[in-house]
């Protein structure tokens, strides 16, 4: 489980032009200088205004709510963190958040977990897809090719890594049961206490909950259960870095980057990042969304019975009610395509409906803001009233282009006669009618423009984008009631070979 920073969205912001990030600001830095706590628990609700009782208890006999190794959630503690923390000072932060966040989300931990501190450049040293089968490289790179943000003359994996390595805050490993937390000073490492508040709680989620056995084995099915991993640690999050402003009266430890540092950087592509980030962004709300209608009893009851799509995390109202379609995708290659498989995982890809969404706003930000498929102000979830973005729900990844997706499947096929990196592939998509199916078309179809596309004279439903392009294919594109069938080959001629009945004569 990893903290994701909202680089995309300062991204927006910036483009947008809006001052401030969702929760940029809304804590300061501790300079271990405060005075003792004046508060003391007590069983009050999530209310990130309302104000704790006066006096500091003793320390319970017992382990307890909101204490945790000797501290209080409100104890102010003696460290120094402009010169890095010592492992006792370490220790001291960490048993407080682990304190806060039992505070906020009432649920207990079961055992400390070990939390280490990582410069950038180390961990961005440790990314690496070295160990990745070829298969995997073209597959994975064949999906982002359908999605028009990475081609296939690059390599995708490496792309996702160079993002990671400049978009995670922390992470919580939960095979070897520890916590990174990634720092951007070099010369001293600091604790970001907002990022360690989330990965503790990834940490009590892998004590209270069984979702290591969640399916994530596509995209789609890992940003459904992210809904509720990452929607109910950045809900805490959010709470947590409230409570820092308000309560806490400022006393968190929030490292600012250091002078002349450019912090995490820049991403190597923001299409992947857009993806795995709508589960950042809409899941908060959709946590949110359930905790008002029974409490945080009924946000544990969902890792019980988790979303089954990103549908479901996008529009809340669809959790439980209407679950993706059961379908396949029938191989009919032929003249050397052979479909790529895998032992013990899909023979396909997935990327819901949060996939085809990102896929509609990617051009506006690959055009440097020329191109809107979606309008812009449409994905910008703004306060009322206000331009700042909703803390909790800052991007909308609904449009009419990509509302009523009822399933994906994108099966891959390569040909060893084909040029080094040529693929195909076969996108089946199932719609809840006939109208939202035509509405994926139309939208499709301009994003086919945007990337240089041409009809091809005398063939059906069949476009051409230009050797010289940087996703210079053929394209064949069919809707059958509500299903909706993109082909994929190098050429023209190739396309019913990738598919049998593709792009026949008009």
């Amino acid at each position: 489980m990893r903290t994701i920073l909202a680089i995309a969205v300062v991204l927006m912001l910036v483009v947008a032009g809006c001052s401030q990030a969702p929760g940029a600001g809304t804590t300061t830095g501790m300079d271990g200088t405060t005075t003792a706590p004046t508060t003391q628990p007590n069983s009050g609700s999530d209310t990130t205004g309302q104000q704790d009782a006066v006096v500091k208890p003793e320390d319970p006999a017992t382990d307890t709510l909101g204490w945790e190794s000797g501290l209080w959630y409100n104890e102010t503690i003696d460290v120094e963190p402009d010169d890095g923390l010592n492992e006792t000072e370490l220790n001291k932060t960490v048993s407080r958040s682990m304190a806060r966040v039992e505070r906020i989300r009432k649920l207990e931990f079961e055992e400390r977990v070990p939390v280490h501190i990582m410069t950038r450049e180390e961990f961005r040293a440790n990314q690496s897809s070295s160990g990745t089968s070829e298969a995997r490289r073209v597959f994975d790179n064949a999906k982002y090719e359908s999605l028009f943000m990475i081609n296939e003359s690059t390599d995708s994996l490496g792309v996702q890594n160079s993002n990671s390595g400049s978009s995670v805050g922390g992470y919580y490993d939960p095979t070897n049961k520890e916590i990174v937390v990634i720092s951007e000073n070099e010369s001293t490492p600091q604790l970001d206490e907002i990022t360690l508040s989330q990965e503790l709680f990834h940490a009590l989620q892998d004590q209270k909950f069984n979702f290591s056995s969640f399916n994530q084995t596509t995209r789609e099915l890992h940003n459904a259960k992210d809904g509720v991993i990452e929607g109910d640690g950045n809900y805490v999050d959010y709470l947590y870095s409230q409570r820092c402003q308000n309560q806490w009266n400022g006393d968190c430890l929030t490292p600012e980057a250091p002078s002349g540092s450019s912090g995490s950087g820049g991403l190597a592509n923001i299409g992947p990042y857009l993806i795995k980030y709508q589960p950042y962004s809409d899941g908060p709300a959709f946590v949110k969304q359930i905790k008002k209608r029974g409490g945080w009893q009924a946000v544990n009851d969902l890792y019980e019975n988790p979303p089954k799509s990103t549908e479901q995390v996008i529009h809340p109202e669809k959790y439980g009610k209407d679950s993706p379609a059961e379908f396949s995708i029938e191989n009919r290659a032929s003249d050397g395509w052979e479909r790529v498989t895998f032992p013990n995982r899909p023979n396909y890809a997935s990327v819901g409906e949060a996939g085809m969404m990102s896929m509609f706003m990617y051009p506006f930000y690959a055009s440097n803001q020329q191109t809107q498929i979606v309008p812009a102000r449409d994905f910008f979830n703004r306060q009322q009233g206000s331009s700042q973005l909703d803390p909790i729900d800052p991007l909308n990844y609904n449009s009419t282009y990509s509302n009523g997706w009822d399933g994906d499947k994108l099966a891959v096929y390569t040909n060893d006669a084909a040029k080094d990196n040529e693929t195909g592939y076969v996108w089946k998509s199932v719609w809840d009618s006939e109208q939202d199916a035509e509405e994926f078309v139309t939208g499709y179809r301009k994003v086919l423009k945007y990337n240089g596309a041409e009809k091809v004279d005398g063939r059906t439903n069949t476009w051409r984008i230009p050797s010289g392009n940087e996703f210079s294919d053929a394209f064949y594109v069919k809707r059958t009631g509500d299903t909706v069938v993109v082909v994929n080959a190098p050429s023209v001629s190739e396309l019913s070979n990738v598919r049998k009945g593709a792009a026949p004569a008009a």
